[in-house]
């Protein structure tokens, strides 16, 4: 049976072979403590601008939308969850997943992580 060459350890004789250094995160010392407020990480998600303090089984890369129209930014999906902010129209909110008419990410403007109403939002092209 042939090697893909996919594994680790063909990888690495790959590597030693070609002499090439390879740049590769590694899990290194205490694991960092993060804010969920401010950094967009969950359980099952985590924005991919944290993979190098953040384990998760998903990374995302956020994609920029423009706020259409004032809409809160909210802890949790759910409509009466507590308002962390609101965002007016023109604000950028990075979205990392659309998910039933919600969409979750990161507001820069004001540095905090939540929900918002998907249909307020329209991708920057």
């Amino acid at each position: 049976m042939q090697n893909s060459g996919i594994s680790s350890a063909a990888t690495t004789a790959q590597d030693k072979q070609s002499g090439a250094a390879r740049s590769r995160f590694a899990l290194t010392g205490r694991s960092v403590r993060i804010d969920p407020r401010t950094d967009a990480a969950r359980r099952d998600l985590a924005d991919v601008r944290l993979a190098d303090r953040v384990f998760a089984p998903h990374y995302a890369a956020p994609v920029a939308h423009l706020v259409t129209a004032a809409t809160p930014l909210r802890a949790a999906k759910d409509a009466d969850a507590e308002q962390l902010a609101e965002l007016a129209v023109g604000d950028v909110f990075e979205v990392l997943e659309l998910s039933a008419g919600t969409a979750w990410g990161r507001a820069p403007g004001p540095g905090l992580v939540g929900y918002v109403d998907a249909a307020h939002l329209k991708a920057v092209a």
